[in-house]
């Protein structure tokens, strides 16, 4: 077949096969322009998950009618400098109103503020129409029917009305978090329609525009982050360790105030939280990254979706450790979802309608009531009937303790020892988990705080205190190593064995001593002694991938944590140990002065805290 020039159509078909996936993309890229523009107001509605109707509505400065040709021209735009490495703005390429005329029926109808009237231009398939005139208001108002009809075979590839509704409801989240001053709405006639208020371009401003996405709960489980490195600036917030997720999707990341789904990012973020988070679980992270626009690189994917850092180790250390220096710095929390399912779980069941006896649930009660040998409803003996003291008396001989026998379950198991018998002095009540009044099944503190009280699981709270000093211990000092009756040779590729060789300093830091071989290899001379016998050919393997990917070591360093981990679940407090006031006490004071202490080494929670105010509605008092 000979070599030809493709049709414009088929150009634009081409570049929508790369820009436009599913109609959540249509929407990201009308948003942007919309942004882009100026817009404080940007509305959209869609029919069909999207596949039917897409329009996007905005009151930004409009399109001039000379201009409304060009716009839906390939690589046309107004938002690109001679410098293509100084993008300010969330499009550039020039390439979606084409891509997506392309393979639907568009339209543009827009009016600028000094304009006499709107104009209107049409693209059904690839073929323009001519502008003409039209009624609107300033602003774009920028309508998608009928998507893909011109490429059936792409609708095929689309998944139900529901998902299709859910991956835009995503997009506008997503870039909404980002501009909180303006007023976004989605609606259709399938789905629930969704409207974010404006707020304030300010700290507090965006975090109310984050609880407008994320719910109320994000807030108030919430660390702010604000760091400066070599002029990169991260800001945003992050969950608590006890406030996760089981999936990644609540975690976003915005380079620029462009919103991105970054490996490196999405790495970094587990790194930080690697020491207190389960393996299956996941933070809820908001981060924005401001650096200057020459040292990232944001041409690398059709969609924008991705973006090159000039310096990924810079990026990358101030992310782990503006976030961990914020998790220290944040003292000892308890998610409030914690205290929530608590009280779900203290709240008493309604008892079942047949039940003859007391109606509040308990299950000592009904056993109670049984062994008392009502089988059915006797007004006389009815608790509610005006008690005659003296047949009372008579009839059940004495204080009713035959009675009373049925409710005797034995010696109480509610403590198992208690920290005193007078009160606690006020400075301890004064302190973030207060003081110890009892520990309960031989494994739980109950403390008492002026406004709240605080359950504590003494073996996970003492594990944690055990993992950070031995981290410390560790991060101290060079880690002792052992060396080698014989150098492990390890065959590598020369650019993989070049970069084991430019890290070995740091390696020797954590007693992994080794150096260059001849071409493609390394000898490794000497081994942490806390790996004990460990098999040197994966490890060094698995270091050359992650400094290729991340240009850091934290294989090594996670692997020497997480022995230290298990060395700290092994000798940490057991469960079943009775302690005493003093013990008790003392392991409070020391979660208090030790970060991270609100998790233990596995990532559950070490404490929970009920306050005093939600005890009072569990008695109905408020």
């Amino acid at each position: 077949m000979p070599i030809r020039q493709l049709s414009e159509t088929m150009i634009n078909q081409i570049a929508a096969g790369e820009v436009i996936e599913r109609p959540a993309s249509v929407v990201k890229e009308l948003v942007e322009n919309a942004l882009d523009a100026g817009a404080s107001r940007v509305e959209v509605v869609t029919a069909g998950g999207g596949l039917s109707l897409i329009r996007v509505t905005d009151d930004g400065s409009g399109i001039p009618e000379k201009e409304l040709s060009l716009a839906v021209a390939r690589h046309c735009t107004s938002k690109l400098s001679d410098d293509i490495h100084d993008i300010r703005s969330l499009g550039f390429r020039g390439e979606a109103l084409p891509s997506i005329g392309s393979v639907s029926r568009l339209s543009i109808r827009s009016r600028t503020a000094s304009g006499d009237g709107a104009a209107e231009i049409g693209i059904e398939g690839g073929r323009v129409s001519a502008v003409k005139p039209a009624a609107a208001n300033r602003g774009t108002t920028v309508e998608v029917r009928d998507l893909f009809f011109a490429t059936p075979a792409r609708l095929k590839f689309m998944k139900g009305e529901r998902a299709e509704s859910s991956a835009t409801s995503d997009v506008v989240k997503r870039i909404a978090i980002a501009f909180p001053a303006v007023r976004f709405t989605l609606a259709g006639s399938d789905r629930s329609t969704l409207e974010l208020p404006a707020t304030s371009d300010t700290p507090e401003g965006r975090l109310a525009r984050v609880a407008q996405v994320m719910g109320k709960d994000f807030p108030d489980n919430a660390i702010p982050i604000d760091a400066m490195r070599d002029g990169v600036h991260l800001a945003g917030h992050v969950s608590i360790p006890s406030y996760t997720r089981a999936n990644a999707l609540q975690q976003y990341a915005y380079v620029n105030g462009r919103p991105v789904r970054d490996k490196l990012i999405a790495g970094a973020i587990r790194g930080a939280f690697a020491d207190v988070l389960p393996r299956d679980r996941h933070a809820v992270t908001v981060l924005f990254l401001s650096l200057d626009p020459a040292t990232v690189d944001v041409n690398v994917h059709p969609a924008k979706a991705d973006v090159r850092f000039r310096d990924p180790g810079l990026v990358r250390g101030l992310i782990v450790g503006a976030i961990r220096e914020a998790l220290a710095g944040a003292g000892i929390r308890a998610a409030t979802t914690g205290a929530a399912g608590m009280m779900a779980a203290f709240r008493p069941g309604a008892a079942p309608y047949s039940h003859p006896g007391p109606a509040n649930g308990h299950r000592s009660y009904e056993a109670a009531y049984r062994a008392s040998g009502f089988s059915g409803f006797d007004p006389s003996r009815s608790p509610q009937r005006p008690l005659d003291m003296g047949e009372a008396r008579a009839a059940r001989g004495g204080f009713g303790e035959n009675d009373q026998a049925a409710f005797d379950t034995g010696p109480l198991a509610s403590a198992d020892a208690r920290a005193g018998i007078s009160e606690p002095a006020e400075a301890l009540l004064g302190m973030v988990l207060g003081a110890a009044r009892a520990q309960v099944h031989e494994n739980y503190i109950v403390a008492q705080t002026r406004d709240s009280l605080i359950i504590v699981d003494q073996h996970a709270a003492h594990e944690r205190l055990v993992y950070e000093a031995l981290k410390n211990a560790l991060n101290s000092r060079a880690v002792p190593s052992q060396m080698l009756l014989l150098p492990e040779i390890v065959d590598l590729p020369e650019e993989d064995a070049e970069r084991l060789a430019m890290h070995a300093e740091t390696l020797a830091k954590f007693g992994l001593g080794l150096e260059r071989f001849g071409p493609g290899a390394v000898a490794v001379r000497e081994t942490p002694s806390m790996l004990g016998e460990t098999n040197v050919q994966p490890l060094v393997r698995d270091l050359a991938d992650e400094i290729a990917d991340n240009d850091t070591v934290e294989t090594l360093k996670e692997r020497l944590h997480k022995i230290a981990a298990t060395m700290a679940c092994h000798g940490s407090v057991r469960s079943g140990r009775l302690l005493k006031a003093e013990e008790m006490n003392a392991l409070l004071r020391q979660m208090e002065a030790t970060p991270g202490s609100g998790t233990c080494n596995h990532g559950r929670p070490t404490y929970i805290e009920l306050k005093l105010a939600d005890i009072e509605r569990l008695f109905g008092r408020r």
